[in-house]
């Protein structure tokens, strides 16, 4: 008998999931998960909802409540979807469980302390007012590429292509600021 990892992708808790998104994550891991199973092998199925990011905060402004609360409801709806289905997931999560973020801070620091991390400045805008950074996606001002005057700093859904916030032409944001925020990432490879 082997051990089998099944690591199914985590969706995002910004919204709740359709079938088509557990068509994608869900069943084929479960199928795959189930056989392996079946076939005498010890299996470890785990998951969780991903509660971190831009579509969090973006879904959690957009209903005027905050990415905690979002998050909450969401993964319940989630979990109550993923059980009705039948799906045989031995662990489902979250990534803002404090198991999860100390695994995650050890991974990180084992990275960093052996070399494979780069430490680099980056520029971010952030709300001068609140002093939060801010998502690409919330800076928006015209595309140097097409001219569409609704860009976001993430892409410009007019001509398709991904763009950085100080591309932006005649930012809109109301008075973002900038500043460098130092940052840590895997080197790209040569």
């Amino acid at each position: 008998m082997t051990h089998i990892l099944s690591a199914v992708a985590w969706p995002y808790a910004n919204g709740p999931r359709h079938i088509g998104h557990v068509a994608g994550f869900g069943v084929p891991s479960d199928v795959f998960s189930r056989y392996m199973r079946m076939v005498g092998e010890d299996v470890l199925m785990v998951s969780g909802t991903d509660e971190h990011g831009t579509p969090i905060l973006v879904s959690a402004d957009a209903e005027g409540i905050t990415p905690e609360e979002l998050a909450d409801r969401n993964n319940r709806i989630i979990v109550e979807d993923l059980v009705a289905l039948g799906l045989s997931y031995d662990l489902f999560t979250r990534t803002t469980t404090v198991n999860h973020e100390r695994v995650v801070q050890q991974m990180f620091e084992v990275c960093r302390d052996n070399g494979y991390m780069v430490v680099h400045s980056t520029p971010v805008a952030f709300d001068p007012e609140t002093g939060n950074t801010l998502p690409d996606r919330y800076i928006e001002g015209t595309c140097p590429l097409c001219g569409n005057t609704s860009a976001r700093g993430d892409q410009c859904d007019s001509c398709g292509n991904q763009l950085d916030p100080q591309d932006l032409i005649c930012l809109l944001y109301t008075s973002p600021s900038q500043r460098d925020l130092s940052t840590s990432r895997m080197p790209s490879s040569a």
